[in-house]
């Protein structure tokens, strides 16, 4: 069961429990400022997992303006309004949740922690708080359902070149429980991500963040009589080469041996690029997937008005404001600026969530304030992860938790209806 708002600690007393330990000699082991969290996370990363997590397209221009445009907006906060009772808890498709926070769905994340997926799921039933799980997760959606529960879950598809796959993906989704499936619009392609394309790593080709395939059926039939396309030239033959077959062998399911000697697990990995992503796909799509299940269909990547007022014409539940963490599009807008477009766009429609870029609890306030019902929490949980498995993640929304609850309080609101876009001023100087 998902923790109410009442039933965890309150920021007052999580914010005390922190300065008490101080007073035995004990700091935080996970940094409470956001840019100390990644600074610390980094040094235990690898450098390609490094610049998988923490990288962004080309001169990383949209990361910048994901954090930059916060600063347009001021909190205005007001005065002797009883705050003292707060209440932070929130609707998310139709459920009481603790706070207006997500997980959003990030993949690979074998790449910082052996548990990955299962670690952030132990997190996110600890604090109720929602996941959207990844479809490049490292492990199953299964297993990551077991360790949720019944805390709230949905799936994140990436619509793949053979519909039967997305209908099997979509069908997993809804026996493990999923509230609804999160559509990924802006990945139909990868990105021109230079930290990656310097390290030239790309963690599926090593089996890694390919779970939900692997252990699909479908994939795994479409995999056998897969043929990959001859005039793709093949890499040449190096140290290198070997170990990344020794390493696709090693991650994907079934005997090290068998998958190595066999050819299985190089097929795996093959059938996986080819089928991954579908530019083809367009909005008279959607009627598919409409037809394959009877969950919500939540849109994610969405920053144009005018694709929202789409999003509602072609009966969608919902959509997520994302520029994919600023990993797709370099100079692409900014999430939190394209916020308010989308929620005009909508007329209150459908409801809107919004990630890339959320850091702090002034952050979730903000984007609140400005018509998002939620937000989804990204890279920061991957640092926490990084440093200290399921209690880093743990430590991570707890102290973002706190952080707006006191921001909102402090804002003279007791609760999420108070926040309004009037608790906000525009910056003259961003204006002029």
């Amino acid at each position: 069961m998902s923790v109410s708002s009442s039933q965890r600690p309150s920021a007052l007393e999580h914010q005390a429990r922190i300065y008490l330990r101080g007073g035995a000699g004990l700091t935080p082991p996970v940094p409470v400022d956001p840019l100390s969290l990644e600074e610390k996370a980094q040094k235990y990363m690898s450098p390609a997992a490094a610049a998988y997590i923490i990288g962004g397209a080309g001169r990383e221009r949209t990361i910048a303006f994901n954090r930059q445009d916060f600063d347009r907006w001021q909190i205005v906060p007001r005065m002797l309004r009883d705050v003292g009772t707060r209440d932070t808890s929130s609707s998310f498709l139709g459920q009481t949740i603790a706070s207006p926070l997500m997980l959003a769905p990030i993949g690979v994340l074998e790449m910082v922690h052996k548990k990955a997926d299962l670690a952030v799921a132990a997190a996110a039933t600890a604090t109720g708080t929602p996941m959207v799980i990844s479809n490049q997760a490292s492990f199953p959606m299964e297993s990551i359902a077991r360790v949720l529960g019944e805390t709230p879950r949905m799936f994140q598809l990436y619509w793949s070149k053979s519909n039967e796959l997305v209908k099997s993906l979509v069908k997993r989704a809804e026996d493990i429980g999923s509230q609804a499936i999160v559509l990924t619009l802006d990945t139909t392609m990868l990105g021109w991500r230079n930290r990656d394309l310097e390290e030239a790593y790309l963690p599926f080709l090593r089996g890694q963040g390919i779970a939900q395939y692997t252990s699909d059926p479908v994939f795994r039939k479409l995999a056998e009589s897969f043929q990959p396309d001859v005039s793709v030239s093949k890499p040449p033959v190096t140290p290198a080469t070997i170990a990344m077959l020794l390493k696709q062998a090693d991650n994907v399911p079934g005997s090290f041996l068998k998958n190595l000697t066999s050819g299985k697990a190089l097929r795996l990995v093959r059938a996986f690029i080819h089928y991954f992503v579908r530019p083809s796909l367009n909005w008279e799509n959607l009627a598919f997937l409409q037809d394959c299940t009877s969950l919500p269909i939540i849109l994610k990547g969405i920053l144009h008005p005018e694709d929202a007022k789409l999003a509602v014409q072609y009966g969608v539940q919902g959509i997520i404001v994302s520029n994919h963490g600023g990993r797709q599009v370099d100079g692409a807008m900014s999430a939190i600026e394209a916020l308010p477009k989308v929620v005009s766009a909508v007329e209150g429609k459908i409801p809107v969530w919004m990630d890339s870029g959320i850091r702090t609890g002034a952050d979730m306030f903000k984007a609140i304030a400005l018509g998002a019902q939620a937000v989804c929490l990204g890279r920061p949980y991957v640092y926490g992860l990084t440093l200290a498995g399921k209690k880093g993640v743990q430590s991570v929304i707890q102290h973002l938790q706190a952080e707006f609850e006191l921001t909102m309080g402090l804002s003279g609101c007791k609760n999420i209806a108070e926040i309004r876009q009037s608790s906000l001023e525009e910056r003259v100087s961003w204006r002029n």
